[in-house]
């Protein structure tokens, strides 16, 4: 019997290890896709983003423009990197929300998960806002890339609701409006150089979606 839980052994050894191989290349990733992404920032802000260009990125950050290519698809995705895994995170923290609360309660306490950066560190999240709204390229691409959360949140309400009628209208025009809501609520407080309470904007654009 030794004999045959030998191989056994080895083998989850092995798989650990083969885990914690791509665990510690995924942190590693991260870490440095953080790095360039502050370099490009940095960048940005001091030349401003029309002027600088991917060769800049990649000679400014000390990797070669392939490299930094691999991390980013675009100079913009080096801005807009996080905004990617939001739409997953808000329909995961609507799935969290109690069963009998009402959507429109749900969808605002799951964008607390986007808003938290803007709590945590207020003077960043102020000048990244203040460069996507002052930046036509990045501000389409921002629309663009929620455009993609929208059928996600949607999925997420519907599965709260009716999960035997996916394509109802209802939820996905419920997403749409707390989309919208989050972006009138941050440029609201981006224009108010961060002095606005984010949270009580955000409650006030809701609030505007109650029925009268």
């Amino acid at each position: 019997m030794r004999r045959a839980c030998r191989p056994v052994r080895s083998a989850c050894l092995s798989g650990a290890a083969g885990a914690a191989r791509t665990s510690t290349r995924d942190i590693a990733r991260t870490a440095i896709q953080s790095e360039l992404a502050k370099v490009a920032f940095d960048l940005f802000r001091r030349e401003g983003f029309e002027k600088v260009t991917v060769n800049d990125l990649a000679a400014a950050s000390g990797v070669s423009r392939s490299t930094f290519l691999r991390y980013f698809g675009s100079k913009e995705d080096a801005v807009l990197g996080a905004v990617d895994g939001q739409g997953e995170q808000v329909a995961d923290a609507v799935r969290a929300r109690p069963a009998g609360e009402d959507d429109r309660t749900a969808l605002r306490r799951a964008l607390d998960t986007v808003t938290e950066s803007y709590r945590q560190a207020p003077d960043g999240a102020l000048a990244m806002s203040r460069l996507i709204m002052e930046t036509p390229a990045l501000g389409a691409r921002t629309l663009e890339k929620q455009n993609g959360w929208r059928p996600v949140i949607a999925q997420a309400l519907a599965e709260r609701g009716d999960p035997s009628r996916p394509t109802a209208l209802g939820p996905l025009v419920r997403a749409a409006a707390a989309v919208d809501c989050l972006n009138i609520a941050v440029n609201h407080w981006t224009a108010s150089d961060g002095h606005l309470d984010l949270d009580d904007l955000l409650d006030e654009a809701f609030a505007a979606l109650a029925p009268r």
